[in-house]
């Protein structure tokens, strides 16, 4: 399954990158979300690369959702696929955008890649193993370093969006004496975390399931943990939910493993 992430990642990257040098031509989704060739020509290619080597596993993806093609994930396991993870910073001609493909069992990311194609690098999960890789000028993973999370020290490190900064974010920092903040696009949030450059990631405000199961797939094996505010871990194959769309996700922190400062109550 490595492998398939890997080469899937790897080409929807190269498809991305053809299409970002020439330049994207924005449309935009019924919920006002935008929507470029890239992120359609990178799914397609992924979806093309699981169904043949594994044509039994459904696969929830983003743009199949969004045309309303969801298949039946009542086996429990199943892929979820963001195909271009921060489409803002992308049209904005950043680099901070990724490809993400996990794998879901149980209600839990076993697996997963975060492929970010205009940085030469990516992360993948297997299991309880994580590790970085960079690619080189011909396309191909020339170098891989495992990664682990850090141990909070007295000075901590946080990480958050760089297109979705919400209130509730600044007063968590301020609950937890947080004064050093990065903000960065995409799921590359998770992947600080995972190598140990920063110690949390708090998320207020709305994500989807493709747009975490990755980078969350690859902090929980390199031995973080990603918790809704009553401290339970973050689920995956939400649908039918009351108060939100199917594959909505509430607010969430992803942690280093020994993170002890909680969600604070005082962020609502």
């Amino acid at each position: 399954m490595r492998q398939v992430l890997e080469s899937a990642a790897l080409a929807a990257g190269s498809a991305i990158m053809a299409i970002h040098k020439a330049g994207a031509d924005v449309q935009y989704k019924a919920d006002q979300s935008p929507v470029t060739m890239a992120d359609e020509e990178a799914e397609r290619l992924i979806l093309a690369a699981l169904k043949q080597h594994f044509p039994d596993i459904p696969v929830v993806a983003e743009e199949a959702v969004a045309a309303g093609r969801v298949p039946d994930i009542s086996g429990g396991v199943f892929f979820l696929v963001d195909p271009l993870d921060g489409t803002k910073e992308f049209i904005a001609g950043r680099s901070e955008f990724t490809v993400n493909i996990a794998l879901i069992r149980d209600r839990a990311p076993v697996a997963g890649i975060v492929y970010a194609p205009a940085l030469s690098t990516g992360f993948i999960a297997d299991g309880e193993r994580a590790e970085r890789f960079e690619v080189d000028g011909e396309g191909t993973i020339s170098r891989r370093q495992p990664i682990g999370c850090r141990k909070c020290g007295n000075a901590l490190t946080a990480v958050a969006s760089r297109s979705h900064a919400t209130p509730e974010t600044a007063r968590f920092l301020d609950d937890h004496g947080i004064d050093a903040c990065t903000a960065i696009g995409s799921s590359l949030k998770f992947c600080l975390v995972a190598e140990g450059l920063a110690d949390v990631y708090p998320r207020f405000g709305r994500t989807m399931e493709w747009d975490t199961a990755a980078g969350d797939a690859v902090l929980r094996a390199a031995g973080g943990h990603t918790r809704t505010l009553d401290g339970a871990p973050l689920l995956y194959g939400k649908i039918q939910q009351a108060n939100d769309a199917d594959f909505a996700n509430p607010d969430f922190i992803a942690a280093s493993a020994d993170w002890s400062g909680g969600p604070a109550a005082t962020t609502k």
